[in-house]
């Protein structure tokens, strides 16, 4: 089943075309990687399937609607989609318990309000007011109020932000836990170990067009790229690039008779690939 399917959705601003044609389907209960660079028309792809921009042309089925025209799904629709966008929460009168209790609220099903308080590491903060919180408590106040609702889709753009590697492993177990209970996911994010560690299948856009649609591993050919196999030399570390590196440590461990002195097997990153496809500008 599609959760989404997009064809030939284009929007432009004036004379700019943040999005110029792409064609997207996402299964259910998959987590879908959107990665490109800042300006690639990640953002707006993600506004346009929540409902929240008109696409200029092209079709979008969201959960069986268009989001443009979903006053005949109304709040039913919304009801199943969760939504963690770039913009912070702008709640700060409210504590962190009382706001996420309200946004319950408005969903048939809510998770348990304690239980995603905890989810996204804010326990501790849970009777402080949102204008206490720091950038990144902020921003697991927007994951919060994203999953309160215990969506069935998830709109998550560039949820991590302002986490640290601790709390960001800790989204991931939750996002992995949602996934496990059907939850599909689209996922917007610029750290590739995330998208790596996360994601069934990724897309790369960039200049609004979507250069390819592949599982981590096989993105770019990257597992059938060269492999690169290292040792240590007499004169410090060597490499040699080939497709074949089994040969390669052949050839080393009959001429280091045995052990290969710091031997290592590398074959290009998704960073690698990543950056190769969008020409090599990172953000």
């Amino acid at each position: 089943m599609k959760v989404i399917e997009v064809k030939g959705l284009v929007k432009s601003y004036g004379d700019f075309t943040a999005v110029a044609g792409i064609d997207l389907a996402i299964e259910a209960g998959e987590i879908f990687a959107l990665l490109g660079p800042n300006g690639a028309g990640k953002t707006t792809t993600v506004e346009i399937l929540a409902g929240f921009r008109a696409a200029d042309s092209g079709s979008v089925s969201v959960l069986g609607f268009d989001p443009a025209t979903k006053g005949d799904a109304g709040r039913a629709w919304r009801n199943r989609i969760g939504i963690v966008l770039q913009t912070a929460s702008d709640a700060g009168s409210f504590k962190v318990h009382e706001i996420v209790k309200h946004f319950s609220n408005f969903y048939a099903n809510p998770r348990d309000v304690d239980q995603v308080i905890e989810a996204v590491g804010l326990t501790e903060k849970r009777n402080s007011l949102v204008l206490e919180l720091s950038g990144g408590q902020r921003r697991r106040l927007d994951v919060a109020l994203g999953i309160i609702g215990n969506p069935e889709l998830l709109f998550l753009d560039e949820p991590t932000t302002g986490f640290d590697p601790e709390a960001r492993r800790a989204f991931w177990s939750l996002i992995r836990d949602l996934k496990a209970g059907g939850t599909t996911i689209l996922l917007t994010t610029h750290y590739l170990d995330e998208a790596e560690e996360l994601a069934d299948r990724v897309a790369v856009i960039t200049a609004g067009k979507i250069v390819e649609v592949s599982t981590p591993a096989l993105l770019g050919g990257r597992s059938t790229a060269k492999a690169t196999v290292s040792w240590m030399g007499p004169t410090g570390i060597q490499s040699e690039e080939s497709d074949n590196p089994t040969a390669v440590v052949a050839k080393l461990a009959a001429q280091f008779s045995g052990e290969i002195p710091e031997l290592t097997i590398t074959r290009p990153s998704l960073e690698d690939i990543y950056l190769k496809m969008i020409g090599g500008h990172h953000e």
